[in-house]
């Protein structure tokens, strides 16, 4: 299996500091996206903290698998799926503990999107609203569920195209990591094929620029990733860059 890989972040064009944080775990072909909340500088840590632990948890148990996990493996669940809902857990834990000690940090949290590739299958788990899309033969498509206010009320109400952009909570998310001592994974799996791109990003991105207009990104410049996501950072603030914007791009090659 071989992957190109390539990320970004960029503090965008209205907030002081960037929140968000991505790892890049070659290594281990993990590929991590968090957007923190909470204010001042607390965002920020527990989107790195989220990042930092959950390659800390890959990386312990690369090394040895006969080390203790933190939470016992779902039997309904392959091993691959455990670990990294496992490890998204055992980051919503410590940033939960690291807000519980110091008020500073309370009401600290973050959502993360996560992608793993193993043995020809691409594991995806996430809590929150940032999101992973595919890009295959010229279409892009969202694979990730967004933990909304809005996604709710669409799903319950049907909303139509006028009453989604007029929408007054589009921003408040009804699961992240760190707003209790446990947390629910989405995790599912499908097999890439060869040409395939996986596009990780925060809101500050999907939120910015239509899914179209992503689309036509990755479709034109030929294969630089790198290039691919500084067109998609500068489109998101070209649009008003309200909101820090990550992306990662990683390309799935047999």
């Amino acid at each position: 299996m071989k992957l190109t890989s390539a990320g970004r972040t960029h503090v965008g064009m209205k907030r002081a500091h960037n929140e968000d944080s991505l790892r890049l775990f070659r290594e281990e072909n993990l590929f991590i996206v968090a957007d923190g909340m909470g204010g001042h500088a607390s965002g920020e840590v527990a989107s790195q903290m989220s990042v930092e632990t959950l390659a800390e948890f890959f990386r312990a148990t690369a090394e040895d698998d006969e080390i203790t996990w933190p939470y016992k493996m779902d039997k309904g669940r392959k091993y691959e799926e455990n670990r990294v809902v496992t490890g998204v857990k055992l980051s919503n834990r410590r940033i939960h503990e690291a807000a519980s000690r110091d008020a500073k940090l309370k009401g600290m949290g973050t959502t993360i999107v996560v992608t793993f590739f193993v043995n020809d299958t691409c594991y995806i788990g996430h809590v929150g609203d940032s999101r992973v899309y595919r890009y295959r033969d010229g279409a892009l498509r969202q694979l990730t569920e967004d933990h909304s206010l809005l996604n709710d009320y669409i799903k319950m109400r049907q909303l139509t195209p006028e009453e989604i952009e007029a929408f007054p909570h589009k921003n408040v998310i009804v699961r992240a990591l760190g707003m209790k001592d446990t947390v629910q994974v989405d995790i599912m799996n499908e097999g890439p094929q060869p040409g395939d791109v996986y596009l990780l990003c925060s809101d500050g991105l999907s939120g910015m620029i239509t899914d179209p207009q992503i689309a036509e990104i990755l479709r034109r410049d030929g294969d630089d990733l790198d290039l691919k996501c500084e067109q998609l950072i500068d489109a998101a603030n070209e649009n008003g860059g309200t909101d820090n914007i990550t992306v990662i791009l990683v390309r799935y090659d047999q």
